[in-house]
Parts: C-alpha cells; structure tokens; sequence
C-alpha cells in the first residue's frame, strides 16, 4: 500500500463506485438551483436528469467553487493521520480552484512540515480531469512515490485530449458563450459546435459542423489525428454526456471500431452539476491520452 494519498475535485465527473474502488478522496464542488444549494456529490444529491429537467423548465443554476477553508478542513485529517497527500485539482483555466487549493496547502504544510502536500493543476475538466486522476492512481498502484506521480503529470497533463460537441445551444446562449443571433441561426441550421480544451486549460471552439451524425464521425476523426500511436491507440477511453446517453453511445461504438487494439471498452459517464450547469443537456465530451495539446 502507497504511503500517500490521491485525492481529487468532484468535477472530475467519474462515479462515487469509481473512487471508493481506485481509494481516492473527494472534495466536493457546489452549485445552486432554484435558490436552494447542493453539493456536486456526481449525483447522489439530485440526478443528472432531474438536473437538467429543472434547468429547461427555467430554474436558474450557478455554481461555486471549493474555498480555502474548506480545502483546508478536506486536506488536514489526512495531515493528522500521518499520510502524505497529492491533490489533483480542476482546471486552472476554468475555475480558481486550484489557486485555493495550493493556498490550503501552504498554510498546512507550515502546520505540518513533516508531510507532504502537493497541488496539481490537471489544466483539464470532466473525465478530462477523470483521465489523469486515473493515470495517476495506475502509477501509485505500481509503486511509484508521491514525487515520480507528481512528475509524471506535470509532464504529461497536456496529452489528456479533451473534445466536445453540443447538440443543444440552449444554455450557451443563455450564459453568453453564445449570442442569440448566431444561436438562434445555429439552432435553425442545426449547427454543433465542436470544441476542445487548449494547453492552458481553457475551453475553446474550434469548429461549427451541421447535423449530430457529421458532428460524431468528426469527433472520432479529432481521436484518429491526435491519439497515441493513431489508430493502433490501446489505451483508457473516458466519455461524458449531459443527458444524451445515446449520442454518447454512438461515439463509443464508432471509436470502439476505428481502434480494434483498445485493451478496454469506452467507458461512459454522466457529466455533473458544476459542469452541467454551463453546459447544459446535449453535451457529449470525449477523452484519451495523445499529442500534447496546444492553443
């Protein structure tokens, strides 16, 4: 057993049944809805569904971010009980997590100087984020120290691929990523932004494709450009989706197709409340390791 811990944000949008198998503690992001606060518990509190049912029928959401404090009271029981602790955090370029969570653990690691505290910034979101904690976790269970896993995402976090599209621009308008001229000609033109997160951590569009099948084989394509050793890609698959089981589904039998040496099948998640609530439902995110990634 590692002499330290892995720990992570909920936004990382994997399973509570995946963290309880792989031993990795959580922290848990908040969000709003219809005035009442929740914690981003990856739906234990409020489903997926009922999530984005409220949000169409009007609730509004917003969403907070894990403060100091509370980074502080997650990190100190381990401190406490002698274990080591490396915290792998949201996306800096998305969130000011990361920033609260290294201020956490500077002041714990005066508390504590005979433990170690470090903060990753993943520089990803959603199982983007899922991707390196679970690289993460492989090498711990390997036998690699604290400082070997820390060096090893620091050097690679930016070959986690993130790529999205969107189906429904409802919520992109809504929160101003996209005006309502052009949403409302995308929607009647049946546009699906493609997008992805850059080398710094930030959500980017890169391209506008009409009609959900174009949108799906062009996703696939990005994977065919950009996976380890292209096609012959033999490593871990994550997808999210926000309510749109099916199109998540469908990009998953397609890549299971065009990369016959996956030593594992697709693995599907649900996109969670932080996330969701910019997003929407119709989202399908998809993630693999590859080239590192640039602006």
């Amino acid at each position: 057993m590692a002499d330290y811990e892995i720990t992570s944000c909920s936004t990382s949008d994997l399973s509570h049944e995946y963290f309880e198998k792989r031993n990795i503690g959580v922290t848990f992001f908040h969000f709003e809805l219809g005035g009442t606060e929740y914690p981003d518990d990856m739906g234990k509190t409020i489903a997926p569904k009922e999530l984005f049912r409220r949000m169409l029928e009007g609730e509004e959401t917003r969403t907070s971010q894990v403060t100091v404090g509370q980074y502080t009271e997650f990190f100190e029981p381990y401190l406490k009980n002698g274990r080591d602790v490396l915290h792998i955090a949201f996306s800096s370029g998305l969130s000011g997590s990361y920033n609260s969570a290294r201020l956490a653990a500077e002041e714990l690691s005066a508390k504590y100087p005979d433990r170690k505290l470090y903060v990753i910034d993943s520089l990803a979101a959603s199982t983007g984020h899922g991707l390196v904690i679970d690289k993460a976790a492989d090498l711990r269970d390997e036998g690699k120290s604290i400082e070997e896993v820390r060096d090893w995402l620091e050097a690679n976090k930016k070959r986690a691929h993130h790529w999205f599209f969107s189906t429904d621009l409802t919520f992109y308008i809504r929160g101003g990523r996209v005006s309502k001229t052009a949403g409302a000609i995308g929607t009647i033109l049946g546009i699906c932004p493609l997008l992805n997160v850059n080398d710094e951590g930030k959500l980017i569009p890169r391209e506008k494709i009409r009609g959900k099948k174009k949108v799906i084989r062009r996703i696939v394509e990005m994977m065919e450009e950009h996976a380890e050793n292209g096609t012959d890609y033999d490593g871990r698959v994550f997808i999210s989706n926000s309510d749109c089981y099916e199109d998540a589904r469908a990009v998953a039998d397609l890549i299971e197709e065009k990369f016959p040496k996956l030593r594992q099948k697709v693995e599907i998640y649900d996109i969670g409340a932080t996330i969701g609530s910019h997003t929407g439902p119709g989202t399908v995110a998809l993630f693999f390791w590859g080239d590192e990634r640039v602006r």
